[in-house]
């Protein structure tokens, strides 16, 4: 059974594959358009995917579509009706993505070059929070969980809630667009000087550096439910049929401003470019926050209620907090918390291929998803070739001496570029397409910010960790495989590993097993050997752009920053 699963005409458009159960390579469209959050249909990545599982088009059983406009088609109609004064072209906008959406058929036909009728009943429509629950359930090692989806929007809802037993989960429950915590969260994103689409963890990494002192004025814009659930104050937003997200030629998503006069009025006009962050914006940032993550313990916790279990998986944008995610064992009642490493709608590929292999066809579960290495990849031979036609100079090392040698370079102060083994799938950097340096610098962000990074001063860095030494420098001692959650770290520790710990004394952590990453597990421990600390500082292999993908790539952001080292595989190139 072979089953490629698409997320198309949506932002983090992307593709999956599985095979007799088992998921062989997923990656995200913008990995190769190298355009963020690019959203047209995923060809490249489809072809990825097929040949990394070295088959046909014609092999193929079924073709996943995370996205079915037929979903609450008539909940649609009323909520338009109800909209007199909306507007006609964002109204005929939506209409035509939708029609992009129901067309599967004629694109697949387009990319293989097989005729359209040879697709017929091989493409599977899925709804989109659906798609989210079955990547994290079916993913997930529980056999039992409390599930949840919850971002912006998708085929007009914005959270829903479900129980999974098995090979098979159950919807509780859900909430209809506009009223979304993910929208609530973007319009003070907006507010805050943050307009671009994917904008909203700069807020999370802001927040720490304010008080929540407006959490109760916030606390007016959106309202828990007795039911479990919220819903927005419209009157804090622009109506949505005047446009919430729109993809133009370029497959760009563009997000419109969403809110009104009255948060304008309530909580002052938007900060503009180039302006100052106040201490006023820091304090709301964290209002935000703090409120936003009360919205998720109050649905987490009815979840509990509703379902008496301790396991939940999560998923959907609003599943990118890592922030919340990183308490929710300590305020809800859920004891595990499962988050695919692509919780976002890349992550939509990936659930829309399970779902169809267990929800529709009742296949076995396999063992949890626990690696996120399922892209690009390429050998030594392949970086020589490639490095011996662009005329760079390179050494190449076995796995000991490297190690020895780049460590070296990382406790000298030195910053390296590690492009190792298979493209993460998902928005963290986790070993396979990074950049590192020494946590213990206290200088080290500003280091990363002045050679390679260029961005906001208050956003931190995350701490890659061996695995076995977690409850050492932590608070808590979880499995935080792909960087989706952030954990207080133990006070005696932090002046250790100040390039890592937040301003509040906390880090986004990396959990690294040694089963799963096995060469950056080494490259930490040699690092751990010289110096005491088992850890890495590990930011994105990027330079504002998509994650490095290839060797080309790696090397062009090597050499327009000023990196010290850049390590492909076993390749060395030193300036």
């Amino acid at each position: 059974m072979i089953i490629v699963g698409i997320n198309a005409y949506h932002a983090d458009s992307s593709a999956a594959i599985f095979v007799d159960g088992k998921m062989i390579a997923a990656t995200e469209e913008e990995r190769f358009t190298r355009v963020k959050h690019w959203a047209g249909f995923p060809k490249q990545a489809v072809a990825f995917c097929l040949q990394e599982a070295g088959v046909s088009w014609e092999q193929v059983n079924y073709f996943a579509i995370g996205r079915d406009p037929k979903a609450k088609f008539l909940k649609k109609l009323l909520f338009l009706a109800r909209q007199p004064f909306g507007s006609l072209a964002v109204i005929k906008e939506r209409l035509a993505n939708s029609k992009k959406a129901a067309t599967i058929q004629k694109e697949l036909s387009v990319l293989s070059g097989l005729p359209e009728a040879f697709f017929a009943g091989k493409v599977q429509q899925v709804e989109h929070h659906r798609s989210h629950i079955a990547s994290a359930f079916f993913a997930s090692p529980f056999n039992e969980a409390a599930c949840l989806s919850i971002d912006g929007s998708g085929d007009f809802s914005t959270t829903m809630i479900g129980v999974g037993r098995g090979n098979q989960f159950e919807v509780l429950d859900s909430v209809d667009f506009p009223h979304s915590l993910g929208i609530f969260y973007t319009a003070f994103t907006q507010l805050l000087g943050f307009p671009h689409y994917g904008d909203e963890y700069k807020v999370m990494g802001m927040a720490p550096y304010g008080k929540p002192v407006y959490t109760d004025k916030v606390s007016e814009v959106l309202q828990c439910t007795s039911d479990g659930l919220f819903r927005l104050n419209l009157r804090y937003f622009r109506s949505a049929t005047q446009g919430i997200i729109s993809y133009g030629d370029n497959n760009v998503p563009v997000v419109a401003a969403m809110y009104s006069n009255l948060m304008i009025e309530k909580f002052g006009p938007p900060r503009q470019q180039g302006e100052a962050l106040t201490q006023y914006h820091k304090d709301l940032a964290a209002s935000v926050q703090r409120y936003a993550e009360q919205v998720i313990f109050h649905v987490l916790e009815h979840l509990h209620k509703k379902t008496g279990l301790t396991n939940v998986c999560i998923a959907g944008g609003v599943a990118q907090n890592s922030v919340a995610n990183g308490k929710i064992t300590r305020n809800t009642s859920f004891k595990n918390v499962y988050i695919p490493s692509a919780g976002h709608d890349a992550g939509i590929a990936m659930g829309a291929a399970l779902y169809v292999q267990h929800q529709l066809l009742k296949a076995p579960r396999q063992p949890a998803i626990m690696s996120a290495y399922t892209g690009s990849c390429f050998s030594n031979e392949a970086i020589k070739l490639f490095l011996q036609k662009e005329g760079v100079q390179y050494r190449e090392y076995d796995d000991a001496a490297l190690f020895d040698i780049v460590t070296d370079c990382l406790v000298s102060g030195g910053v390296a570029g590690w492009f190792n083994g298979r493209a993460e799938f998902g928005p963290r950097a986790l070993g396979g397409r990074s950049i590192i340096a020494d946590p213990r610098r206290a200088d080290a962000k500003d280091i990363l910010n002045l050679k390679v990074k260029r961005r906001e001063s208050f956003r931190p860095f995350a701490p890659s960790v061996l695995k076995e030494y977690v409850a050492e420098f932590f608070e808590l001692d979880e499995e935080v495989p792909f960087m989706e959650k952030v954990f207080p770290i133990k006070k005696e520790k932090q002046a250790l590993i100040p390039a890592v710990t937040h301003v509040d004394g906390t880090g986004r952590l990396q959990s690294v097993d040694k089963n799963i990453s096995p060469r950056y597990y080494a490259l930490i421990d040699r690092f751990r050997q010289k110096t005491g600390i088992p850890i890495l500082l590990n930011t994105s292999f990027n330079e504002n752009e998509p994650i490095v993908n290839t060797p080309q790539e790696a090397l062009n952001c090597f050499l327009r920053t000023n990196m010290d080292m850049l390590v492909l595989e076993n390749i060395l190139i030193t300036r």
